[in-house]
């Protein structure tokens, strides 16, 4: 009977250990104009329903500086604004989303970059160029290196410890913004 219990208890915390840790789904959107590949990837993380749709360019070759560059607002993605829709609030470093559609936009650095939410102007709004009147606020991402490089871009929302993260990979890079899901 205790060792029935322990497995029911065993069993009980893995389904919870799961649910919390989020359901992905990624759904193909099609091709845009510019040839990339389009996806909505959707998570189920603590009770939060998270989507990001954004387009995926492949670096075929060509140099990451000249595609994600230095000291620039980047639209990190293809053709239309990549965009983060959540039913519960979101805290990025001092940014706090409420409930709502966002624009993701990205500011590569040598050493970080810097996560930047906008406001949805209209859906399909295109992602160049970048609209600074839109801006709703930035938070720090931590810069790392990736030991494969990735050819085409990928966007995730990662578990932490206790905490999210939303991650951009391409080329040789990683870079990564924390967050926790609010009430």
């Amino acid at each position: 009977m205790k060792t029935t219990r322990r497995m029911l208890g065993a069993a009980m915390a893995g389904i919870m250990i799961a649910a919390t840790a989020g359901a992905q789904t990624t759904t193909q959107l099609g091709v845009g104009g510019g040839g990339s590949a389009h996806v909505k990837t959707d998570w189920t993380i603590s009770g939060a329903h998270i989507s990001i749709s954004y387009g995926r360019p492949k670096l075929k070759g060509r140099a990451e500086s000249q595609l994600m560059p230095l000291g620039q607002p980047w639209r990190t993605g293809a053709d239309e604004a990549t965009v983060l829709t959540t039913d519960k609030p979101l805290i990025f470093g001092k940014v706090q989303l409420a409930p709502g559609s966002y624009t993701i936009n990205t500011e590569p650095g040598e050493k970080s970059w810097t996560l930047i939410f906008g406001r949805l102007d209209k859906p399909g709004q295109w992602g160049i160029p970048y609209q600074p009147a839109l801006e709703i606020g930035r938070a720090p991402m931590t810069l790392g290196k990736l030991v494969k490089p990735e050819d085409e871009l990928t966007i995730s929302i990662d578990r932490i410890g206790p905490r999210q993260s939303l991650t951009v990979q391409w080329g040789t890079v990683s870079a990564s913004a924390p967050f926790t899901i609010g009430r």
